[in-house]
């Protein structure tokens, strides 16, 4: 389920731009910039201002940028027929039945809602963010990151260890170096080769994606509607598996019941349904797409209706050619591959469609089926594979830095590309030799990011029906939606039970995603996180912009609501401090809103009460990092300002706790070191001033 959320590297960067672009171009007419070296901002607000802003570049007709999607969705027959044969035996057919319906009136249903919520291919990660807020939303959405790294991950490993099971099963392969003769060895090639590319970079992806979905679709259509063609011709092959089929013999491990009825047949279908789940991979990389789908002329930003409904049409398209290959080839797979071929170990296992192909069954399906025509569609087939793998890095490549900087928790060198395709292509090598590059093996933890992302897709569905309707309890559930939800939760909690390893691994990529976040977040709090201010009035500017010429003022920090009024606290402070009234004082009240965010955008209201100014600041993340901010600002024009504060009794442990959670505590010592931190000329430096 890789998300091409810009297709490729030059997308990427090409996004990166758009995004510095539209953040300039909203600062500069609605807001005052604070720091000239102000941090960019990460993630999925600023690339909601590229596409709002109708930056986007290259985007194309909806039906090219179908391929893209389906180098990862269509790629899947390369090895999912095995697969569905492995998991359900001779009853293949009849449970990929199921998993069509489900697709279609499932999984279809909820992509298509989502489209509409998330039309800058933000998906459903998303989508709950804006659903839950504050640190259980940012801890939801790493959870799902790790799942979302898992299924990334496991997709180019899998892809490649299937594209190299391909080669190694050609005949014409034997002439290649002994030492690319292994499974293991050859995959992680093909791993360390896909690297290389990213490093380098590859330009236009769209061209690529459609002329190699076009060929390895016409390929399939060949193999799979020349054996539908062969048994029409030859109805005793239907007639013999379907009397296997009744009597029971279903080529199985394990039967989970006993009979041989159309009720035990339809429970086994249920329960190993979960097992043909990667036939779903492609609905999320389907909205992931869609800022590169070109919509209507007319389409406004922030409701493009032409693109949602393009989008849609994607995804309906999508998901309707590949029900008719998963139907045709479990068929064909099952009916004329004999199923010692298809276990493990066998000549068919992991290649069935190529197996047919090169002619290596005893009928005679199409006389040209044979290692001409078998190598062509070998060489189609690691092409897609490969090709889904470069989707896979791509989407980890737009994934991190959306999320883990502007979170805070991730290092600045995250957004940089070289690094992060070192790292990516070294976890893949690690995730190939931990799997021994069996593709079987691996199905299991690419089921479990599959499924973990299309339920938190459900889930973020039938939540923000709920908000959205108003009524009694039973009026603003979306029953539809609950019910799909319900299915998708079984088939998750099944694909879990019956493949632990996936929860495995994606436990461990959770674990290092919470692990680093935790330790890059507190190693960045000193950063100022500050991106540029906002004011609620023309007046409250004009005041700001009085402030920034007075000479020598003291910023107080005020906490409203106090025992004191200003009157009394002036009153003190100068007492205290021993300034004279020649010296104007500001007074700062600062309120915190979402903690859990690390960059921020603080609104500013000044007002003049009684001959007294007061900045009054919202949207805070921390108090230190804003009034640093605002004591920086105030000393570009004019001497430096002096923030004054009194002691706090506060144990100093629980203060440091409370900043760097709650984004308050400790606020005199952390504004120094912000401070000096930011501007290193002591003599521009505000003084932070304790008495």
């Amino acid at each position: 389920m890789s998300a091409i959320n810009s297709s490729a590297t030059s997308s990427h960067s090409q996004e990166k731009q758009n995004e510095s672009s539209a953040v300039g171009d909203h600062s500069s007419q609605n807001q005052h910039s604070a720091s000239s070296n102000a941090p960019p901002v990460h993630g999925a607000e600023s690339s909601s201002s590229a596409s709002d802003s109708g930056h986007h570049e290259h985007q194309s007709f909806w039906l090219w940028v179908l391929c893209l999607t389906g180098v990862d969705y269509f790629s899947t027959l390369g090895y999912q027929p095995s697969m569905a044969f492995d998991a359900a035996g001779r009853l293949a057919p009849l449970a990929t039945v199921l998993l069509v319906l489900v697709t279609l009136l499932g999984a279809l249903p909820v992509y298509c809602y989502v489209a509409g919520q998330s039309f800058n291919g933000q998906g459903s990660i998303a989508m709950l963010e804006k659903l839950v807020h504050g640190w259980r939303g940012k801890f939801l959405v790493l959870i799902l990151l790790g799942f979302a790294a898992t299924d990334f991950v496991i997709t180019k490993t899998l892809s490649a260890a299937d594209a190299a099971e391909h080669l190694i099963h050609n005949p014409l392969w034997h002439n290649a170096p002994e030492w690319l003769q292994g499974q293991m060895m050859l995959t992680m090639f093909l791993l360390v080769i896909l690297g290389g590319v990213f490093l380098r970079g590859f330009g236009e992806v769209i061209g690529i994606a459609v002329g190699l979905v076009a060929t390895y679709l016409t390929l399939n259509m060949i193999v799979i509607g020349s054996g539908l063609c062969y048994l029409v011709q030859n109805p005793e092959k239907v007639s013999h598996w379907w009397s296997l089929v009744q009597s029971g013999e279903w080529a199985l491990a394990e039967r989970p019941v006993d009979g041989t009825g159309w009720g035990a047949i339809a429970i086994v279908c249920v329960l190993f349904f979960p097992k043909l789940a990667l036939g779903l991979s492609g609905f999320e990389t389907g909205v992931a797409v869609m800022p590169l789908i070109k919509g209507d002329h007319g389409d406004k930003p922030e409701n493009p209706q032409g693109r949602i409904r393009n989008a849609r049409k994607l995804l309906i398209s999508a998901a309707a050619i590949m029900s008719v290959f998963l139907l045709g080839s479990a068929m064909v797979v099952t009916t004329l591959i004999p199923a010692i071929e298809l276990e493990k170990g066998g000549t068919a296992a992991n290649r069935a469609l190529a197996y047919l192909a090169h002619g290596q069954n005893s009928d005679t399906i199409n006389s040209m089926f044979g290692n001409v025509f078998g190598t062509i569609y070998d060489l189609s087939t690691v092409a897609i594979l490969w090709f889904a793998g470069a989707s896979a890095m791509s989407g980890l490549l737009n994934l991190v830095p959306r999320y883990l900087p502007r979170y805070g928790m991730a290092p600045e060198w995250a957004s940089a590309l070289r690094p992060m395709v070192v790292l990516f292509t070294f976890i893949n090598l690690l995730v190939t030799a931990a799997f021994k590059a069996n593709v079987e093996a691996q199905g299991g933890a690419y089921a479990t990011g599959v499924m973990m992302l299309i339920t938190s897709a459900c889930v973020a569905t039938v939540i923000d029906q709920y908000r959205k309707r108003k009524g009694s309890f039973a009026r603003r559930v979306s029953w539809p939606f609950v019910s799909i939800a319900l299915v998708f939760v079984y088939v998750t909690t099944m694909v879990l039970f019956e493949k632990p390893e996936g929860i495995a691994i994606a436990s461990c990529f959770i674990a290092t995603v919470f692990v680093s976040s935790f330790f890059s977040r507190m190693m960045r709090t000193t950063e100022l996180r500050f991106v540029s201010f906002q004011f609620v009035s023309n007046e409250s500017r004009f005041l700001w912009d009085a402030l920034r010429h007075l000479e020598f003022p003291v910023l107080v920090p005020h906490r409203e609501g106090g025992t004191r009024s200003l009157a009394q606290k002036e009153e003190q402070i100068r007492d205290v401090h021993h300034l004279d009234a020649s010296v104007p004082i500001v007074f700062v009240e600062a309120h915190l809103g979402d903690v859990s965010d690390f960059y921020q955008t603080p609104l500013i209201e000044v007002t003049d009460e009684e001959g007294r100014f007061i900045i009054r600041v919202s949207n805070c993340v921390s108090i230190a990092h804003v009034l640093a901010a605002i004591a920086l600002e105030l000393s570009k024009t004019g001497k430096p300002p002096e923030l004054h504060f009194g002691w706090s009794d506060e144990n100093p442990l629980s203060m440091n706790l409370r900043f760097v959670l709650f984004g308050e505590g400790n606020v005199p010592l952390l504004v120094r070191e912000l401070i000096k931190k930011a501007q290193p000329d002591p003599t521009k430096q505000p003084r932070v001033i304790i008495g």
